[in-house]
């Protein structure tokens, strides 16, 4: 899972920052509102956790916008922190679209509680099952499975994916038909901020070729741009 993380406290940002990818998230933070609005049109994440007390614009009026966009962004969970105990915040702060709140400080295992908690609402909110010709990816059990002729009878037979290999599959079944670009299944892998180069996404085509192509799927590979995932002829 990939969370934006909006908190212009260097310190603050940092601890959570370090949290979160200790858990197993990619987190990418910016220190702004009007930084977070840009990268929202540029990327897209599975949650986002946003500081109210921003400079420049607050982070509740970024709830707000975010809400109001036309970004792919605009209907993931967002979670508020802020410093500010009274009612009336938190109350404004669910009005304006935000998911949930937590009142800083607090407690490392109780926000990743209620991170967890988000990502399966918003799971089950959308659709739960990509497919693709044979291919049927279930994003809330994460199992992926393909049509095939066992002895005579059609079955469902489970493709073993590892989370990376998981991760550039979904991304590839969402685009399709159309090609994903290298640089935006890199940028699904990982943070802004990760040492991990290109050649690591080719590693995962690889491992997915190997997995796919028994069942009639190819990955064919668009020369300086990325990859298509599409069905073989005969």
């Amino acid at each position: 899972m990939r969370l934006l993380l909006v908190e212009d406290d260097v310190m603050v940002a940092s601890g959570i920052k370090l949290g979160l990818t200790d858990a197993g998230y990619a987190v990418d933070w910016v220190g702004s509102g009007e930084r977070a609005e840009e990268v929202l049109r540029a990327e897209t994440f599975d949650a986002a956790i946003i500081d109210i007390g921003l400079p420049g614009m607050s982070g509740l009026d970024l709830t707000r916008r975010l809400r109001l966009s036309d970004v792919a962004s605009r209907t993931m969970p967002v979670l508020i922190l802020t410093a500010r105990d009274a009612l009336q915040d938190r109350v404004q702060g669910l009005d304006l679209g935000a998911d949930d709140y937590m009142v800083k400080p607090f407690e490392l295992p109780e926000l990743l509680a209620r991170l967890r908690a988000l990502l399966r609402r918003s799971q089950a909110a959308t659709s739960a099952v990509l497919s693709f010709g044979p291919l049927e990816m279930d994003t809330a059990s994460r199992r992926a499975t393909v049509r095939a002729v066992v002895d005579g009878q059609a079955r469902q037979q489970v493709i073993d994916l590892g989370p990376r290999e998981w991760t550039v599959m979904e991304y590839l079944l969402i685009n399709a038909p159309k090609p994903a670009s290298k640089d935006k299944l890199l940028a699904a892998l990982t943070g802004w901020d990760k040492e991990i180069t290109p050649n690591a996404v080719e590693v995962y085509i690889s491992r997915l070729r190997s997995k796919l192509e028994p069942h009639g799927l190819a990955l064919r590979s668009i020369r300086g741009f990325g990859y298509r995932l599409e069905q073989q002829e005969g």
